[in-house]
């Protein structure tokens, strides 16, 4: 049975979708910008081009994490467009069956700069932020699924960042909105939310870590 597309957000400008009875909620996004339609951390499903087409014509593919390939290949090539990479994610292009293309600085053709979270040989993670379109797209470091948040969280740091959250790469940053790669964004006081997970990160991780245990795997 072909997956189903579940649009989770829409906002001028974008779409996050999600794939409906994926539980771990992995969650992709469509920015529209001056240079096109850039398609970020992709999951394909039918319909998904329907969406893409209502936004423009699309300019790229990029991944911001080293662990989110996902079906980047197949929407890129479908789309006649390569995968790009940020610099941190370099050594990503040897795993990809697609042509891969490196960029620094910011998003090409667009004011999305990169803001670099996480760059080990384990996890290599970008953020990308735009201040005067206020969005922020964090692809792991936070989320809003129940694996990330307590109920007291709107959006909660990884549990593997817990004790040490990325407060000096995304703490200064006052966004509009929150996009995540697993669940829903944040779109209602999101720099508030943003603060909150950051500053209480460690205070709350057991309280996250004790939900997790009670959680059935699914």
């Amino acid at each position: 049975m072909s997956p189903t597309l579940d649009v989770v957000d829409r906002w001028d400008g974008g779409i996050s979708w999600t794939l409906e009875e994926d539980s771990m909620h992995r969650t992709s996004h469509a920015l529209g910008t001056d240079a096109g339609v850039w398609i970020i951390d992709p999951v394909d499903a039918p319909g998904l081009d329907d969406e893409l087409d209502e936004l423009g014509d699309v300019a790229g593919v990029t991944l911001l994490l080293d662990r989110h390939k996902r079906d980047s290949e197949v929407v890129a090539r479908r789309h006649d467009v390569p995968v790009s990479l940020p610099a941190a994610l370099g050594p990503v292009a040897d795993e990809l069956d697609a042509q891969a293309e490196r960029y620094a600085g910011s998003l090409p053709g667009t004011e999305f700069r990169t803001v670099r979270l996480t760059n080990n040989r384990f996890w290599r993670e970008v953020a990308l932020f735009d201040a005067d379109r206020g969005t922020l797209v964090v692809p792991e470091a936070v989320g809003t699924n129940e694996l990330f948040s307590t109920s007291d969280e709107r959006l909660g740091v990884h549990p593997v960042l817990r004790l040490f959250p990325p407060r000096q790469a995304l703490g200064g940053l006052e966004p509009e909105r929150v996009l995540v790669g697993h669940g829903p964004g944040v779109f209602d006081d999101a720099a508030a939310a943003l603060r909150y997970a950051l500053g209480n990160s460690r205070r709350n991780a057991p309280k996250l870590y004790a939900q997790a245990a009670l959680t059935p795997f699914k």
